[in-house]
């Protein structure tokens, strides 16, 4: 997977490869807008390359009284890729809604796989003690620009 393929897995919010989700919760999903603000690739040697990118993201949801709708903020993220072609990625976003609260998410994709997991790691006023979590898959990338769709379960 290239990296800027990789730019619509940053999620924002949702991954699957192994992370148990809540069992109570809402069904929520909705799209990751995100444009690039940097990406810095080293070719370790050997077919090993690691990356360091940074997007700017806009949260979307399905229903529109979600509080993730519209949230804004930054993700982060470092990818290796080995001499196989498989790249994983780990990162965090942080956004924040028009009530100026906050969240964070923590985001993961095993080697190879097209489909990430996400879940809430921290936030304040509605988002504070939320243990939501789900998984994130890249729907479109075009140049600095790429969106993710993701989903999973929200309190």
């Amino acid at each position: 997977m290239r990296v800027r393929d990789l730019a619509g897995c940053s999620i924002a919010a949702a991954m699957l490869a192994g992370m148990s989700l809540p069992a109570a919760g809402a069904e929520c999903m909705g799209y990751d807008v995100l444009v690039t603000q940097s990406a810095d690739t080293i070719d370790v040697g050997g077919g090993h390359t690691a990356t360091v990118i940074r997007w700017w993201s806009i949260l979307t949801t399905d229903d529109p009284k979600s509080p993730y709708n519209l949230a804004t903020g930054e993700c982060q993220g470092s990818l290796l890729t080995t001499p196989d072609g498989k790249t994983q990625a780990t990162g965090y976003c942080a956004r924040r809604d028009k009530d100026k609260d906050t969240q964070s998410i923590q985001w993961t994709l095993a080697p190879g796989a097209e489909k990430g997991e996400w879940r809430a790691t921290g936030g304040t006023g509605k988002f504070a003690g939320r243990k939501d979590a789900g998984w994130f898959q890249g729907v479109n990338a075009d140049g600095k620009m790429s969106i993710s769709r993701w989903g999973g379960k929200c309190s």
